[in-house]
């Protein structure tokens, strides 16, 4: 038992974050990156305007998949437009519509125009929202989830606060960041004992990424051994029950 609590003795350092960060000004050289609507997204868009009767035609509810928040929690239904693998959506009255590689403002933009130009709305307002950006968060973390994320921004820090934050076994200098472009997937590995973090290129995440927070010595030793020494206690005390049973005979 003294070893075992020997090895799962973690340093200080090693469980904080930025632990030799002090007072100080750090000048971010990144900013989070333009969500951009690609294929498979689905979009939340709201028409309004001076007459509500004729605005009701541009929001139809439309289910198109499912989503949760974490690995527990209850799945339900999402209402919104799937982009279509040619990036066109089909909005009513409109038709189809191009929508991949711009902006959700930029379609909010376009859309207004489209229904300036279409004459039915007085002085329309669209509001458009991406319903499945989303980060994944495993490993050693309190509540590990699939984070919806209404803003489409979140920093690596933020997806870490809301998975529950890292349990003391988690290694904070191996973090591993996977994130698809195009067709590829790209791994990197982040430290949080450092405050380079906050000037790299993956401190602010995308949608789909996946963090995955790996187990340290500790806890990889602690279930080794607990596998090795809990079988060799209970045969040793099987061993003393037969003993005092023959002696007590």
């Amino acid at each position: 038992m003294v070893i075992i609590f020997g090895v799962s003795c973690a340093s200080q350092k090693k469980t904080a974050y930025f632990p030799n960060q002090g007072i100080a000004e750090v000048l971010s050289s990144n900013k989070a990156p333009k969500p951009l609507i690609e294929i498979n997204d689905i979009l939340s868009i709201t028409v309004t305007s001076l007459s509500p009767q004729a605005s009701s035609d541009f929001n139809i509810p439309n289910t198109v998949g499912y989503s949760s928040t974490s690995y527990n929690s209850a799945i339900s239904p999402v209402s919104g437009y799937l982009v279509g693998p040619d990036g066109f959506i089909k909005f009513p009255r409109l038709g189809k519509i191009k929508v991949v590689d711009i902006t959700p403002l930029e379609l909010e933009e376009k859309l207004t125009g489209m229904l300036l130009i279409e004459g039915s709305l007085q002085k329309p307002l669209v509001t458009v929202r991406q319903l499945n950006f989303k980060i994944t968060v495993l490993g050693e973390v309190a509540r590990p989830s699939v984070l919806n994320i209404p803003n489409a921004r979140i920093s690596l820090l933020e997806a870490i606060g809301m998975a529950g934050d890292m349990t003391i076994y988690g290694r904070r200098d191996n973090v591993l960041l996977i994130r698809e472009e195009d067709t590829k997937k790209i791994t990197t590995r982040i430290n949080l004992n450092s405050s380079d973090l906050f000037n790299s290129p993956y401190y602010y995440l995308q949608s789909n990424d996946i963090l995955y927070i790996e187990p340290n010595k500790a806890k990889v030793s602690g279930a080794t051994r607990s596998r090795e020494v809990i079988p060799i206690v209970f045969s040793a005390l099987s061993f003393v029950i037969i003993g005092l049973d023959i002696l007590t005979r």
